[in-house]
């Protein structure tokens, strides 16, 4: 969520930092990256959200080697999510469509997950 002056919720304006950082979920790790999985092609699929709707996807498109490391951090943290997550839940954030992005990376993904499809 987003205050009205498009910051998180969670981000502290006075010491510039994020409230709940040693607890963050998934997706604040991992945001601005983003996922799908092709059951057709059995991998991965990465994605960017657009500067428009993400401050700092433009901040890392922009900085290769920034986007590279963050990359990293946000696949392992989405890679144990879907690892973890039971089928339904698995199948229900996969309906979630996300227009504002594009793909940037794909892998194979592990038969366990597929299964879970």
């Amino acid at each position: 969520r987003e205050t009205a002056d498009g910051y998180c919720t969670f981000y502290d304006k006075a010491t510039r930092k994020c409230i709940i950082h040693p607890v963050k979920p998934e997706t604040c790790v991992a945001g601005p990256i983003t996922f799908d999985i092709n059951a057709k092609t059995g991998k991965i699929e990465w994605y960017l959200k657009m500067e428009k709707i993400c401050p700092l996807a433009g901040v890392l498109y922009r900085d290769k080697a920034l986007l590279a490391k963050h990359f990293e951090t946000a696949r392992k943290e989405i890679l144990q999510l879907v690892r973890e997550l039971a089928p339904e839940a698995l199948r229900t954030i996969l309906k979630r469509e996300e227009p504002d992005t594009f793909k940037i990376e794909e892998e194979e993904i592990e038969n366990e997950v597929l299964s879970k499809l």
